[in-house]
């Protein structure tokens, strides 16, 4: 198979975007040995790395685009590599000669409907609020407490707006002040800008960094991590910034103030999964924790790999886009992992770890029975 760009033009993308850290590589292998590919396949990240150093890289391979952003093995290497920076740098060149080798091909589909409806999966742009037809879920006004940004996935999918739901309902069982954008909201960009597409993420940014701005907003609430991840640490690249606040720990910051109460019990057993851009990349791992103990008879326990070491679910770097063989699915290895501590039920913060979850969970025995629920869904039984 043939280099498809010249071999300098592959050194020098991956240098002007962020990942000359790939010289200091020495083939230690560490990020394969911690990688979660290598629990359902053999793939090398260290031969990626390699190949990127010498600008022998094939960008019609699957393997360049097999890397989830977990974070897993850019946590652990000891040389500073930062392994996801030189993976993305990568697939920009793949996006820019319009190349998606075979299960990648979905995300030419993505690409289109971002564009047209500045959504992922296809959603008519004038839908987006529908989820919110017949609740007490108000157009955000300047001056409101807080911007509820709802995303695409709690935005179109079914199964997702019932986060989406539950979320209102507890801000407005805590008497917040919130509004949502509706069809003036496109997708946050961070999965777009992992599959190498940084005009597309440029231009969404865009698109929601002049909406906040005209609406006078100042304290943007989410549900997704990635959306969490991008207006954080991302969109600040564009000289703005805004107060940004996850739901789990706005959610901590209105029991602590007497704002929210909950009652009754919830007699379970759960387990809590970490999601990878809400932990690993943005060190979020004890306010999930801190709601599930104070809930009356929940009993918790912790999988396998929780925290730092928390197993992915398979779907960031725009995998949640891609086609994933059943046999490659690392979420079913998770869902094993919730049904070895006796769990019931599988709580997350995260649109792409329930829909995968959600899958994987089809595939158990009777016996094995888990729900998979978000944190906002149990919440919402207590209020």
């Amino acid at each position: 198979m043939d280099t498809v760009v010249p071999e300098n033009e592959i050194v020098e993308v991956i240098k002007e975007n962020g990942g000359d850290s790939f010289k200091y590589c020495y083939q230690c292998g560490l990020c394969d040995a911690v990688c979660p590919w290598n629990r359902v396949r053999d793939f090398s990240m260290r031969k990626i790395i390699r190949q990127a150093t010498f600008g022998l890289t094939e960008i019609d391979q699957e393997e360049m685009w097999r890397c989830t952003t977990c974070k897993t093995c850019v946590d652990r290497c000891p040389r500073g590599v930062d392994q996801i920076t030189a993976g993305v740098a990568l697939r920009k060149l793949g996006a820019e000669y319009d190349v998606y080798p075979g299960n990648v091909a979905p995300v030419q589909n993505v690409v289109a409907s971002l564009t047209s409806e500045g959504n992922s999966i296809g959603g008519e742009r004038d839908k987006r609020a529908d989820w919110a037809k017949g609740l007490a879920v108000k157009p955000y006004a300047e001056g409101m407490e807080i911007l509820y940004f709802t995303g695409c996935y709690l935005s179109y999918d079914p199964r997702m707006r019932e986060v989406a739901t539950a979320t209102a309902a507890i801000l407005n069982k805590a008497g917040v002040d919130f509004g949502i954008l509706g069809s003036k909201e496109s997708c946050c960009g961070e999965s777009i800008r992992k599959t190498g597409n940084e005009d597309l993420f440029k231009r969404l940014a865009k698109e929601n960094i002049k909406t906040f701005i005209d609406h006078g907003v100042k304290k943007v609430l989410v549900s997704s991590p990635h959306c969490y991840h991008t207006f954080k640490n991302e969109y600040p690249e564009f000289m703005v910034n805004f107060e940004v606040v996850f739901i789990s720990e706005y959610i901590v910051e209105l029991i602590n103030s007497g704002r929210l109460s909950l009652k009754g019990d919830y007699p379970k057993k759960v387990t809590y999964h970490d999601p990878c851009y809400l932990g690993r990349h943005n060190g979020i791992y004890d306010a999930p924790r801190e709601i599930l103990r104070q809930i009356p008879a929940l009993e918790l326990s912790e999988m396998a790999d929780s925290r730092e070491n928390s197993l992915c679910c398979g779907g960031g770097g725009g995998h949640i886009w891609m086609e994933t063989p059943k046999e490659d699915r690392f979420s079913d290895l998770r869902v094993k992992q919730a049904v070895a501590v006796g769990a019931e039920v599988l709580v997350t913060s995260c649109p792409y770890c329930i829909t995968n979850f959600t899958d994987s969970s089809l595939d158990l025995d009777e016996s094995e029975a888990l729900e998979i629920k978000d944190l906002t869904e149990i919440i919402q039984t207590l209020l």
